[in-house]
């Protein structure tokens, strides 16, 4: 992982120092994937601070519970039942997204000062970066797709990247790639750094125990509409199923009903223990699900959130690929996968 190497991508850093590190809070994907930059930080002798807010803040005080943390203003995103009003549904929340985008820069500002923050690795949160201290922004969209408003999405969203000092893509640089066009063929102010893969899972060689993986995750209502739906199905199952509902609480929960097994959410070693004992992970096409399932070599079956473009983008580029089935939530039955 010597791409992690700050020091190689940043200017006069000293030998150690404080490294802020913050993943939006839109699901927990961000999150996930800034696993690994905090361990490769510990490992090279910095000291991480984490700062993000929701789910994705208690999901890393949960893998790091000695690691400093920070809560920052949530955006708190709603979304449309109704996917033909997704992106109607974001846009009207923009002044707040922009009030709320305000109110964590002032608070990033206050932070530096008062911690001596070294540098600040930004994964998709708009405010945190400081003109006086290096700071890298990762994303895996350079080209926001949104419909009919891509090329101004994806215009304000290089506005944001040019604030900081590198962008990190978490993708390879080749034509063999997982982001296609979000990450490639298009030209950006600042030149990105692609770094690979970035999964905080390991593959192991385990016996297959469950035939299919349910790995839910994503937004409400959605989350809960899709769950509904496969539970009305499982009847017609005569496999052996897990059910990861992907809701974060204080306790992990499981139950066992006939060949059904449940989990109110898993975390770590547990979650990358079950992974690997499938055999098909059915999920939605987060990006930072994807770079989890690609690492682990598992065969995989994509359900994109309703209304997000970038989802339905990458299910249908990676069935192009061969590399992944999917299918719309509403048309989504169980012999899709059996």
């Amino acid at each position: 992982m010597e791409i992690f190497n700050l020091k190689k991508h940043l200017k006069n850093l000293p030998k150690e120092g404080k490294i802020l590190v913050a993943p939006l809070d839109w699901g927990i994907g961000h999150a996930t994937r800034c696993i690994p930059i905090i361990q490769q930080l510990i490992n090279q002798n910095f000291t991480p601070i984490m700062a993000s807010s929701g789910k994705s803040l208690v999901l890393l005080q949960k893998v790091f519970p000695n690691i400093e943390s920070i809560s920052l203003p949530a955006y708190d995103i709603l979304y449309a039942k109704n996917p033909k009003f997704f992106t109607l549904k974001l846009l009207v929340q923009v002044p707040r997204l922009i009030k709320t985008y305000k109110t964590e820069k002032k608070k990033i500002d206050k932070l530096v000062s008062e911690n001596k923050i070294n540098a600040i690795i930004s994964d998709n949160r708009f405010g945190v970066f400081h003109e006086e201290i290096p700071s890298i922004y990762i994303t895996h969209q350079l080209r926001v797709l949104s419909g009919m408003f891509t090329s101004i999405t994806t215009f304000f969203h290089q506005k944001i990247i040019n604030k900081f000092d590198v962008c990190w893509v978490p993708d390879v640089a080749s034509s063999t790639n997982l982001s296609g066009d979000l990450s490639h063929r298009i030209k950006t102010k600042i030149p990105p750094i692609y770094i690979g893969v970035l999964s905080p899972l390991v593959k192991e060689e385990l016996p297959i125990k469950y035939d299919i993986l349910f790995l839910l995750s994503g937004p409400e209502p959605q989350r809960t509409l899709l769950e509904e739906k496969i539970k009305s199905q499982f009847h017609l199952l005569k496999k052996r199923v897990c059910l990861i509902r992907g809701v974060i609480e204080k306790e992990v929960h499981k139950s066992q009903k006939d060949k059904v097994t449940t989990y109110n959410y898993l975390l770590g070693k547990d979650l990358n223990k079950v992974i690997n004992q499938s055999q098909l992970v059915v999920a939605r096409s987060g990006y930072s699900t994807i770079m989890d399932l690609v690492k682990l070599k598992k065969k995989a079956f994509f359900i994109p959130t309703p209304g997000q473009t970038e989802q339905l983008y990458l299910a249908e580029y990676l069935k192009e690929q061969g590399i992944a089935g999917f299918s719309l939530q509403k048309e989504f039955l169980i012999g899709l996968i059996t």
